[in-house]
């Protein structure tokens, strides 16, 4: 069934290489899971904790609008995207809107419900695509390109590498002599070590690996490694019904008269146009490494995938989401994901699509076979 639907023998790959491609991808994305919360319910920081709606119930919209919005990707699209929580435009829900505005956090995303709905107009007119496809691809790829500078660095700041400075310092060097940066070394060397090797499936693995060492650091600490709740510990219990207490909460459409008019149209035009171009660069970034692009640099079925990204602002009140690492069909990208496939991360985990940059400006690789 899943070779006649998604015409796998075409494309050169099997089920087997799809679901170890997949588990891949949901390893490297699976940060989100915990990530998320953390951001929206202010972890860490005293003086604001209970202004968001609760790690318990943003766990829970965080995993199930990912999940049903990367299978309807797939199945609407028959393209290897997968969804998730953007990093980036949580923070500004949670310390522009919520701590900036003082809007309460079932306002703040009816924000992002409002930028959903005026995105969905915007793609079933035609007026997005049109947009895209009018934008010269060199600057398609240069927005791919920040995106992925944009994770690195989310990357490097999570891992303890770099960290705020003083005052009229941006940015410094993290404390090397502490545990957790010890783990993000010890992470980084074994994952680059797999990939040069190129030992199938490095980044699941490394991950694996990784993981392992995390809780064990954090066991012989006595736990003060990581201080960010269910993180590096062995979890209590396997399974628990999820919180689904705030879910249609979101549905608020206060910030007109909490904000003011003005104030609210632009701030919604704000976080439509980070959403507009997150999703360009991601999407053309993935289509143009994996030769789906066209002569003219445009990718087939374009409006489907505009269309179910558009959808994901108006799942549960849940912060709009972007297109995460590719997949087995794709190689790999500085972008965020695929359901169906391995992430961006080293030429052995793509299946048989090309897996090399361009060797130089404008050139642009062969053919590959299209999708149906």
């Amino acid at each position: 069934m899943l070779e006649r639907w998604f015409d796998l023998r075409a494309k050169g790959t099997t089920v087997g290489t799809e679901i170890l491609a997949g588990v891949t991808t949901f390893m490297v994305m699976a940060y989100i899971i915990f990530v998320n919360p953390a951001i929206l319910n202010f972890s860490g920081i005293k003086e604001l904790q209970g202004l968001g709606p609760g790690f318990a119930p943003t766990l829970a919209a965080t995993c199930l609008v990912a999940g049903a919005m990367t299978m309807l990707m797939g199945l609407a699209s028959n393209y290897p995207f997968a969804v998730a929580s953007g990093m980036g435009l949580n923070a500004v829900v949670a310390f522009q809107l919520i701590v900036g505005m003082k809007l309460p956090w079932s306002a703040a995303m009816g924000v992002i419900f409002l930028e959903g709905v005026i995105i969905t107009i915007l793609v079933l007119t035609g007026f997005r695509e049109a947009v895209m496809d009018a934008i010269p691809i060199s600057l398609k790829r240069a927005i791919g390109v920040g995106i992925g500078l944009f994770i690195l660095f989310i990357g490097l700041f999570s891992g303890g590498l770099v960290k705020p400075g003083p005052p009229g310092v941006p940015v410094t060097l993290g404390d090397f002599n502490s545990l957790s940066v010890l783990v993000t070394l010890i992470g980084l060397f074994l994952t680059v070590a797999l990939m040069a090797l190129r030992v199938k499936g490095a980044l699941l693995i490394g991950i694996l690996l990784t993981t392992l060492v995390a809780i064990v650091v954090n066991a012989a600490s006595g736990y003060t490694a990581f201080t960010l709740p269910g993180v590096a510990v062995v979890p209590s219990r396997i399974l628990a019904w999820p919180d689904f207490s705030t879910f249609g909460r979101g549905l608020d459409v206060s910030v007109f008269w909490r904000a003011g008019a003005m104030a609210a149209i632009l701030t919604i035009f704000s976080i439509m146009l980070a959403d507009f171009f997150d999703t360009m660069g991601t999407v053309i970034g993935i289509a143009g490494e994996a030769g789906w692009l066209d002569e003219k640099g445009k990718l087939p079925r374009l409006n489907r995938i505009l269309l179910v990204d558009c959808w994901r602002p108006l799942s549960a009140g849940s912060p709009r989401p972007a297109p995460p690492p590719p997949t087995s069909r794709a190689p790999p990208a500085s972008l965020k994901g695929a359901g169906a496939g391995s992430p961006r991360s080293s030429p052995d985990s793509c299946s048989s699509w090309r897996c090399s940059s361009p060797p130089w400006p404008g050139w642009s690789p062969p053919r590959q076979p299209r999708l149906p």
